[in-house]
């Protein structure tokens, strides 16, 4: 058996015919497409990880941090927006890597893309449920330690005595709510998620309009605090802080951009639309390239204003946002700050669930997943059973699993699926050099090397992640040589037609 088989490619000409004959609805403005993209982005890395990374990593540095995650992500987006363009389907970056680098890529693009969307949402419904436990309490209703963490974890029971807990019901009750809702069709739910992302916007504009007039300049000094060497691991027989690994210092601002690298995850989301797109050549680039832009920017400005208000020592908290408004005395902001984490939480729960299953009702379509995800509803249009399932699952990792565990597999697989993006920027340019490109990336002989370049940067401190992640490469691998390249559509044509 030829080992060509595994790098076999979608014809660009049939990924378009199918584009053509799809059965999902296309509703979707550009508009829409920005607040998707924004729903999605801002969320847990704005009201959580920029006081952590601060604290931990980079100190009032993060603001660089953001800069240098923002540059990476946006050389990434233009060579998205490109390829969304070119090929406008479901299936975003598994099905770019099947019209240009072959089968066994886009399988591998298509499992790195379950750790961004499917894992990702576990990890936010996780971030999620703190807050709304936090906000009920503030009304006397209260959740039993045992059953608001993940299953095993030590937690205080409410007789004052320490045990372990059972299941985080609420964040796996979060997905099953978002699921449902995106079962019931797209239109309801891009209606839904642009109120919720006015909603968590606005509370962002005001914590920084609020915010500015309480800075304390000398909470900004030193911008970068003092480089100290971490020595709590070793990588090849030495400990971290002789290969200049460390917290602070510019190490530390590199560290803070890898650690709040979550806090971009989803901008590519809006490729997964394209089918349910009114004119996806056009509006797609614009969904992507402006949702980035305008939360590069709010980014940048709440850790300018959030390192200001409070010492960056002090950030490493739960919600370190609601903690800076309390510092400044103003309990309304406070219950704000709340109601918009609440609210941008759950926008990004519902675009990474839809995200997910959207790029496995593709791979479905093509037959490396079985066909039941592929199923539509006829009356809703959506993929149901497929919605469902990944809700389902990710329900039951969401109550097991401890936040802590699932950010830097994100972060890591999410990296590595931006860097094939890149490439295949790169290769389509040699290898269909005619083809229609209804946006092109500028500056294209230098653009998607250097969005290769800074992604390979970001992924340099999250190394020990790649053992962690081989047993789930096993498994995907298993999955496509057991079931994915028997069942093939593309391969089965091709016999057919040889």
């Amino acid at each position: 058996m030829s080992v060509s088989r595994f790098f076999i490619r979608k014809p660009i000409a049939t990924i378009q015919a199918e584009t053509q004959k799809s059965e999902l609805k296309r509703t979707l403005s550009a508009a829409n497409l920005i607040s998707l993209g924004i729903g999605c982005i801002i969320g847990t890395g704005i009201f959580v990880m920029t006081g952590q990374a601060a604290a931990q990593f980079a100190g009032p540095g993060i603001i660089i941090s953001f800069f240098m995650t923002g540059i990476c992500c946006a050389f990434v987006a233009l060579c998205y927006a490109e390829l969304a363009s070119m090929l406008p389907v479901s299936g975003s970056a598994y099905s770019y890597a099947y019209a240009s680098l072959g089968e066994i890529f886009a399988w591998i693009m298509g499992w790195l893309l379950l750790l961004e969307y499917g894992i990702a949402g576990s990890t936010v419904s996780v971030g999620w449920s703190g807050y709304v436990v936090s906000f009920l309490k503030d009304f006397g209703v209260i959740i039993p330690p045992e059953w608001a963490a993940a299953t095993g974890m030590k937690v205080t029971m409410a007789n004052g005595l320490e045990g372990k807990a059972i299941f985080n019901l609420p964040a796996a009750l979060g997905l099953v709510v978002v699921s449902i809702l995106l079962m019931l069709g797209v239109k309801e739910s891009a209606t839904v998620n642009n109120v919720i992302v006015f909603i968590k916007v606005s509370v962002v504009i005001l914590f920084i309009a609020f915010g500015m007039a309480h800075i304390n300049p000398a909470n900004w000094h030193p911008l970068i605090p003092t480089f100290v060497p971490d020595n709590s691991g070793t990588l090849f027989g030495h400990p971290y802080g002789d290969y200049g690994w460390g917290t602070f210092g510019w190490m530390g601002v590199l560290r803070g951009a890898s650690y709040i690298f979550f806090a971009y995850v989803g901008f590519e989301a809006v490729s997964t639309a394209a089918q349910e797109s009114r004119n996806p050549q056009k509006d797609l680039p614009i969904g992507i390239i402006g949702s980035l832009a305008i939360c590069t920017v709010l980014y940048m400005l709440v850790s300018l204003v959030l390192t200001g208000i409070v010492p960056y020592h002090t950030l490493n908290v739960p919600a370190p946002i609601a903690m800076a408004v309390d510092a400044i005395g103003l309990p309304w902001l406070a219950f704000m700050v709340k109601v918009g984490a609440i609210c941008g939480l759950s926008s990004v729960m519902l675009v990474l669930m839809y995200g997910q299953t959207r790029i496995f009702y593709t791979m479905a379509h093509d037959g490396l997943l079985p066909p039941v995800f592929s199923h539509v509803h006829p009356r809703f249009k959506t993929p149901w059973i497929n919605t469902l399932l990944v809700g389902a699952i990710s329900a039951v990792v969401a109550g097991m699993t401890p936040i802590e565990d699932l950010g830097n597999l994100v972060n890591l697989g999410t990296l590595m699926a931006f860097t094939i993006i890149c490439f295949t920027v790169i290769y389509l340019r040699v290898k269909e050099p005619a083809f229609i490109r209804p946006f092109k990336v500028p500056f294209a002989k230098i653009t998607p090397f250097l969005g290769m370049a800074s992604c390979l940067l970001l992924i340099a401190p999250l190394w020990g992640t790649f053992v962690t992640l081989i047993p789930y490469f096993v498994l995907g691998f298993f999955i496509y040589f057991a079931y994915g390249q028997f069942n093939s559509r593309l391969r089965k044509a091709q016999a057919l037609a040889g």
